[in-house]
């Protein structure tokens, strides 16, 4: 659509809002008459209604998303509470020439506390919904929109990319290999004399004699080529020549070297390192050491 029918839509779209704006004009204002309000608040209660549906149609027209979302909410909640109370404006006669109760606007209490509340809450809504709507339409950012100039480089790019992606690879220049030609070795006799050699009588090996009787080759064992198993066994050499002790030797030297120990530094791993014996008896001696010393300590207590 080119700008000038842009223009006469929205003129239309003004146009039937100021004609809807004043036909609800006297309902909004008759209404807000009967709940209270004084002459120039009644005069004041369909701008708010109404200008805050308003305001939500143009929010809607800008915002976008979750935004413009919200923005049809509220006017969808704001018409169609303009629509109950000018609806109920047409219900009850006395609205018109204003003969009616204060704070009565129908003759069944629900009905009546529901549509006093309506008419009384729509102000304090369209103070926070038009702050909120506001505040939103402030701080929209429109996305920006690519000029013809863009597109067409954008499109050349793309282009010159998706050449390059579909040519093939090259494939690698074939590298040519120049052979060397080396002459063959010369002989090591090439240039020298000969002299003829002496001449030396075939040597002819011995033959072993044959035993007439024997009829059958007698067999030979062929030598074996297996590599020899190790039997396990640890050559003597190899063994310590450190005697073995015995459980009683083992506690005479505990009982030796610990004999200044106190008891706290009665330990398995003091003993073993001391005495040079395995974990295990280290700790059967100080079991032992300290059965002792506490058996002492209760005889002479």
């Amino acid at each position: 659509m080119n700008r000038k029918g842009r223009i006469l839509l929205v003129l239309a779209l003004v146009a039937v809002v100021g004609m809807a704006f004043r036909v609800s004009w006297n309902a909004l204002r008759d209404i807000a008459s009967a709940v209270g309000a004084d002459g120039t608040a009644a005069m004041l209660y369909p701008f708010v209604v109404d200008g805050l549906m308003a305001l939500a149609l143009v929010a809607t027209l800008v915002l976008v998303g979750r935004d413009r979302s919200f923005a049809l909410k509220v006017l969808g909640t704001y018409t169609g509470a303009s629509l109950v109370l000018n609806y109920v404006h047409g219900l009850v006669p006395e609205l018109h020439g204003r003969g009616v109760d204060w704070g009565r606007l129908a003759d069944w209490d629900p009905a009546n506390w529901a549509l006093v509340l309506l008419a009384t809450s729509l102000p304090v809504g369209s103070i926070y919904f038009g702050s909120d709507l506001v505040a939103k339409v402030l701080h929209h950012r429109p996305a920006p929109i690519p000029t013809e100039g863009t597109n067409a480089e954008e499109s050349t790019k793309t282009k010159m990319i998706r050449s390059t992606a579909d040519q093939p690879q090259s494939a690698p220049a074939p590298v040519v290999v120049s052979r060397l030609t080396v002459p063959d070795p010369a002989p090591v006799t090439l240039g020298k004399s000969t002299l003829p050699g002496k001449p030396l009588a075939a040597i002819t090996p011995p033959t072993k004699p044959v035993p007439v009787g024997s009829g059958t080759p007698r067999p030979i064992p062929a030598e074996s080529t297996r590599p020899r198993r190790a039997t396990g066994r640890v050559p003597e050499a190899a063994k310590s020549t450190r005697p073995k002790r015995t459980p009683e030797q083992l506690l005479a030297e505990a009982r030796a070297a610990t004999a200044d120990w106190p008891d706290t530094q009665i330990t398995a791993e003091g003993i073993r390192r001391t005495v040079h014996t395995s974990p295990a008896n280290a700790r059967t001696l100080r079991d032992t050491i300290l059965a002792e010393r506490a058996a002492a300590a209760e005889a002479v207590a």
